[in-house]
């Protein structure tokens, strides 16, 4: 099976914050592992050299990406390459594939993965739950712009892979409300875990009496880091608690502080909390890593929109419990003993995580057993059996 995969890199200069490079890196040679031929085209190659490269630019903005997938180097590249299977990482880019396809008269399935849904439900009734629009794709008043492009892309793909169930259940909530019809071709294939990420629960110590807890994710306004914050002062105030936030972004351009500033205004607000200290992996997977085995448990994002985190997984995989809202994803995956719905109870939880070692050992334990699936030799096949 000759497999092309069209990868936007939206983080080029920090690779490390790109979850979708990320994603790829790992699955492509998994991928080639299990026998398929596969092209990456991207403006960087993945790390394993047995995989194809096809150079291409990314967009130079998400709504770029969205609205401006470039037809003339989609036919270009079906021409060369002869696809079987192209992979639309960029969901709404779907119908101008088919219609590159089309033009370059190549016969290819078109799979998408919704690596990112731009709505996300209000309550957990997705049947009459109100759909509400990403405010990450609302600048300008474009959400429902954008939301419409992604139900054509799910009308122009033969298959669509999603994250989670929750992601399953949004996404088939969001093509229904927009006269799509799904049929069969909907899958649930996770993400796979990071090999340089896990860690054997065996080797973990339990806090003694006081507990880092680690934020792992991206500081925009949209990750609910405003919420994030005033927790994170409750635990350091109220909890034997210190906290590591992640600088995943450094320095970004003035394009993209001018159109969302809030990472920085944020991150300038954490360093000046008392108890709170700020760290980067300067793209450098070994930090990364020392960085999540120098903390005791993980907190989730705030996020209302999340069908899946990759930075929930790497702590669990390196056995760090993980503490999170009762929202989204999250409610289904994390263990119900480590969610939350007020600072309070946030603040009971991590305190007993910092002072009960049978409590911690056990979710240590329960966390890196929710990752064992996600293996990317067990990703890939559960990837290729959803896309023949």
């Amino acid at each position: 099976m000759r497999v092309l995969y069209l990868l936007n890199v939206s983080n080029s200069s920090q690779l490390a914050a790109d979850s979708g490079f990320t994603f790829a890196d790992l699955l492509a040679p998994a991928l080639t592992d299990a026998g398929a031929e596969v092209t990456v085209a991207s403006p960087i190659p993945v790390g394993d050299a047995r995989v194809r490269f096809a150079l291409t630019t990314s967009p130079s903005t998400k709504y770029r990406a969205r609205f401006e997938p470039g037809m003339d180097a989609l036919v270009a590249l079906f021409r060369e390459r002869r696809p079987e299977v192209v992979v639309a990482n960029q969901i709404e880019a779907a119908p101008a594939i088919r219609a590159a396809l089309l033009e370059a008269g190549v016969d290819a399935l078109v799979a998408g993965y919704c690596h990112y849904l731009p709505f996300s439900f209000a309550d957990t009734g997705m049947d009459t739950g109100a759909l509400e629009l990403d405010p990450a794709m609302n600048d300008g008043g474009l959400g429902r712009s954008v939301l419409l492009a992604f139900a054509a892309g799910l009308a122009a793909c033969d298959r669509i892979l999603v994250h989670s169930a929750t992601a399953a259940s949004w996404t088939t909530a969001a093509a229904v409300r927009s006269g799509v019809d799904l049929g069969e071709k909907l899958h649930i294939v996770p993400a796979p875990r990071d090999v340089r990420l896990v860690r054997d629960p065996a080797d973990i110590t339990p806090p003694e009496g006081r507990a880092t807890g680690i934020y792992n994710h991206r500081l925009y306004a949209h990750y609910g880091t405003a919420r994030f914050t005033g927790l994170a002062r409750r635990l350091v105030a109220d909890a034997p608690v210190r906290l590591t936030v992640m600088d995943l972004f450094g320095t970004r351009s003035p394009e993209r502080v001018r159109l969302d500033p809030s990472p920085e205004r944020h991150l300038e607000e954490l360093a000046t909390t008392d108890g709170v200290a700020i760290a980067s992996d300067r793209g450098d997977r070994v930090r990364y890593r020392d960085l999540l085995a120098g903390a005791h448990f993980g907190i989730a994002p705030f996020r209302p929109g999340c069908p899946w985190s990759m930075s929930v997984i790497d702590c669990q995989a390196m056995g760090l419990p993980v503490i999170g809202p009762r929202t989204g994803w999250l409610a289904d995956h994390i263990d119900a003993e480590l969610l939350f719905d007020t600072d309070e109870q946030a603040v009971r939880i991590a305190t007993r995580l910092a002072a009960d070692p049978e409590f911690y050992l056990l979710h240590a334990k329960r966390a890196h057993a929710s990752t064992t699936d996600l293996a990317p030799a067990t990703v890939a096949a559960r990837y290729l059996e959803a896309i023949r």
